[in-house]
């Protein structure tokens, strides 16, 4: 799959039409699926990324927030896009923010209590009222396809009190329990609240407004799959009930894949799987920090390892392989990126193995330039260059990457693996080195005896003859990857 945006996608509307145009090339490179953005209207209007979600029935339709259009677009504009992705045989990932919703039209006067923002299971203040940000009724949808009045009864949490303008997390008396609902991550004693008006999943008339919203989203779009954003501040049970609602309506198997972004514990992304049933894919952020890692420690890291604590490892069918994403470029709160040099071997060891399904970053396509802020408020101008003939390890998963595979991770600077082939695929070999140059024997299979292979990521100009038994000495560059095919 491919995510087609980044953080500093352009606010002027062009998005989708992009996408339009661009659906029948990613195809013929070897895409398979393409996750969108939020297509719904945020609380800034057309400058919203989507994540701080308004109006879900807003596609870009309604002149809400000072806009009719989205960041990407109008919703005709979105329709035609995914009909262009359809069309070139590829499917489409719609990204769901379920966890608040942000920009409320009116207040209401509430009971609340104040949590300790570094253990919110502990209260700091005895039941008090105070003015939120709770009450939405979209005026400028006037009911159009819900009548829903989202209340602070819908809500758990809120950070803001505009009688003294406090900042501070509040937990929401409501007639759904008093505290947070349960999740997985134990980070500040419980993480359910994340941002904006928290959405309480305890009450069943909330559950059932997104039953309803999902079958309308279906309906205008017809998408094939899900992106669930900011899952580790969710309770399990709520997608458990809801993707087994949509894929029974849908009558198909609607992809699901969750981000959870925890570095370095492994631990919590497997417990979310167990308690979700497997119901959903989560994103390999413990991978991801190692490529981060990786690239920073150039020669001093241990190749063996890139695969340690990671979730491809252990959940291989549940794992959805990254290299960057939104979260983790220059300037952002996750700020985690891969240093250009080793985006070429982080892809090969995404995009030729077995195990995990492989999503590339727009930016690593096409490259991307933008200006952000950063300390005291410097602009700092960022180019994202795109990674080196990505294309090709692209092309090389979809033509190549079958079969038997064959591991030799047995040097800390270079390590390498062999894909057997199929009855309809030939196979390949890959060397990847993030030191001098290098060399790996392995074997391939004794079909190919005999037969020349050459280097499709174009590294190198010399041929290699597979010996009888089926080995052959396979080599890269340094600080570079090799992807070795049978000539012709």
């Amino acid at each position: 799959m491919i995510q087609y945006f980044h953080w500093y996608t352009p606010a002027d509307g062009s998005l989708w039409k992009t996408v339009k145009d661009e659906a029948r090339h990613l195809a013929e490179v070897g895409v398979n699926a393409v996750w969108l953005p939020p297509a719904y209207k945020g609380a800034d209007g057309a400058n919203s990324h989507g994540y701080d979600v308004y109006d879900m029935y807003d596609l870009g339709e309604f002149d809400q927030k000072a806009s009719v259009r989205t960041r990407f677009g109008t919703r005709q504009e979105y329709i035609d896009a995914i009909n262009a992705i359809h069309d070139a045989g590829m499917q489409v990932y719609v990204d769901v923010v379920a966890n608040h919703l942000t920009g409320a039209d009116e207040t209401e006067k509430i009971k609340v209590r104040k949590v300790d923002p570094e253990n919110r299971n502990k209260f700091i203040s005895e039941p008090m009222e105070i003015e939120a940000f709770t009450k939405f009724t979209f005026p400028g949808r006037n009911g159009q396809y819900s009548n829903f009045v989202w209340d602070h009864q819908c809500f758990s949490g809120i950070d803001y009190d505009n009688l003294t303008k406090e900042t501070a997390v509040f937990s929401i008396l409501n007639e759904y329990g008093e505290g947070w609902e349960e999740v997985i991550d134990t980070e500040n004693g419980n993480f359910d609240y994340l941002m904006g008006a928290d959405v309480e999943f305890r009450n069943p008339a909330v559950r059932e407004e997104f039953r309803r919203w999902g079958e309308w989203y279906y309906n205008a779009v017809h998408f094939d799959g899900f992106r669930l954003d900011a899952v580790k501040h969710i309770t399990p049970e709520f997608f458990n009930t809801w993707l087994d609602q949509m894929r029974g309506y849908a009558q198909k198997e609607l992809f699901a894949v969750g981000e959870y972004w925890a570095p370095g514990r492994l631990d919590l992304l497997v417990r979310y799987i167990e308690a979700t049933n497997g119901k959903m894919s989560l994103f390999d952020a413990p991978l991801q920090h190692n490529f981060h890692e990786a690239s920073k420690a150039g020669k001093d890291y241990d190749l063996r390892t890139i695969f340690h604590d990671t979730l491809v490892a252990v959940k291989p069918l549940l794992a959805v392989t990254v290299v960057d994403n939104h979260d983790t470029q220059p300037l952002e709160a996750l700020e985690a990126p891969v240093e250009p040099w080793f985006k070429p071997l982080a892809y090969a060891l995404v995009l030729l193995r077995e195990q995990g399904y492989p999503c590339i970053f727009y930016p690593d396509m096409y490259g991307a330039k933008y200006t952000g802020k950063e300390g005291e408020g410097n602009d700092r101008e960022i180019y994202l260059p795109g990674v080196e003939n990505i294309d090709k390890l692209i092309s090389a998963r979809d033509r190549f990457a079958y079969g038997q595979q064959r591991d030799y991770f047995d040097h800390a600077n270079c390590i390498g693996w062999t894909r057997e082939g199929d009855g309809e695929h030939p196979g390949c070999a890959v060397v990847l080195s993030n030191g001098e140059d290098g060399s790996k024997h392995m074997e391939i299979g004794r079909q190919y005896a005999g037969k020349k292979f050459v280097d499709h990521y174009g590294k190198h100009d010399a041929e290699i003859v597979i010996e009888e038994e089926g080995w052959a000495t396979f080599l890269c560059r340094a600080g570079s990857v090799s992807v070795w095919v049978m000539a012709g």
